[in-house]
């Protein structure tokens, strides 16, 4: 949300411009109008505002001298210019000092639009570009921080997002100084570091807005709930993304589970006629022996010791079905030593003992 202050000395005009202006997309909002530079100053001791639309010629303070007070006292604004066709020596002196665009009366409503447009834009890479800056200074400080949430996105911990967002908010407002505007900048750039620490690519969602319903209560922002409204921002900003960032966190694990379980099937298919374990599993894959039982157990429903008998067992079946080996051939063939303990193990399987299921099936 970008909130507008409207200064123009005549009334027909002022009102004229808030209404197209708030009528400019869903981010705009009018929040004040003024008749001269100095009602519009005083309005902004008490309220905040993004941008100024402005009249250049206005009796007791002209917008000139507006513009110049604007960038000394609430410098994040951006001011646009609005003039009459035999003021171009104002325009002109107007951009000197660094307005992002002018507007011709009358104003036409997609030519304001457009010029409002340029300076949200313009707005928002300024606040990036420092927030930015200020990330990539205090950063190497807060590696613990960074390391909390790293390790809370991994373990899929979504209960203990709520305090991290505000350890994190209060962290970030000691950077501030009070510049509060930057907070939901910093709450994005934030993601982003967090994103590449544990995807190793950039985040390219974005972020989300205030619900409508809480940004309906700070269309007319007044100075004393500015620090309010930003941590609002900043707060969804940061909740919604950690909800993403364990959402992506749990499908990597499970496609990196499947990926490992893939291996280890590929692995038992060519080696069970050895005698494998799961230590043995674990070594030839780099993984470790609990990790690998857990990750096992929770993609197939069963342990690995379970897995390595039922391919055993089927392929001793095969065996027995479709060659002329002997029970005791068959037994060191699919890994195991002891005839009378694969005979065992087989009745378990199929319900009889290899001879009786040859004869059963066979017949």
């Amino acid at each position: 949300m970008k909130r507008i202050l409207i200064v123009d000395d005549e009334p027909i005009i002022r009102l004229s411009l808030a209404k197209k202006a708030g009528a400019c997309g869903e981010g705009a909002v009018v929040a004040g109008v003024a008749s001269d530079g100095r009602e519009a100053l005083d309005w902004l001791e008490a309220h905040y505002a993004d941008l100024c639309i402005t009249d250049v010629k206005m009796p007791v303070m002209n917008g000139l001298e507006l513009i110049r007070a604007i960038r000394e006292r609430h410098p994040w604004m951006r001011c646009v210019v609005v003039s009459s066709y035999g003021e171009f020596e104002f325009v002109k002196r107007s951009l000197e000092l660094d307005v992002v665009d002018y507007v011709l009366k009358p104003v036409d409503s997609d030519e304001l639009e457009k010029v409002m447009s340029r300076a949200f834009a313009e707005i928002d890479r300024s606040r990036r570009d420092e927030a930015a800056r200020l990330l990539i200074g205090k950063l190497p400080l807060h590696r613990d921080m960074l390391e909390r949430w790293v390790q809370t996105m991994e373990t899929l911990q979504s209960g203990q997002v709520p305090l991290l967002v505000v350890d994190t908010l209060a962290m970030m407002e000691d950077w501030l100084d009070g510049r509060y505007h930057l907070l939901p900048e910093l709450a994005g750039g934030w993601l982003d570091v967090v994103h590449e620490t544990l995807f190793k690519e950039s985040r390219c969602e974005p972020d989300p807005a205030v619900p409508g319903e809480i940004a309906k209560s700070f269309e007319r922002l007044e100075r004393n709930r500015v620090r309010t409204w930003f941590r609002a921002s900043a707060a969804g900003v940061l909740e919604a993304g950690a909800v993403r960032l364990i959402d992506c966190a749990a499908k990597r694990r499970s496609l990196k589970g499947s990926r490992l379980i893939a291996q280890v099937k590929e692995y038992v298919d060519k080696h069970y006629a050895e005698r494998i374990t799961l230590q043995d599993v674990a070594d030839a894959l780099m993984v470790s022996r609990t990790y690998l039982a857990s990750q096992f157990k929770q993609e197939t429903g069963m342990t690995f010791l379970n897995y390595l008998v039922s391919v055993r067992m089927e392929r001793a079946r095969e065996l027995l079905l479709n060659t002329p080996m002997k029970v005791y051939e068959i037994t060191s063939s699919v890994g195991y030593e002891d005839t009378i303990h694969f005979s065992r193990l087989f009745r378990e399987y199929y319900g009889l003992n290899p001879m009786e299921y040859k004869k059963r099936m066979g017949g």
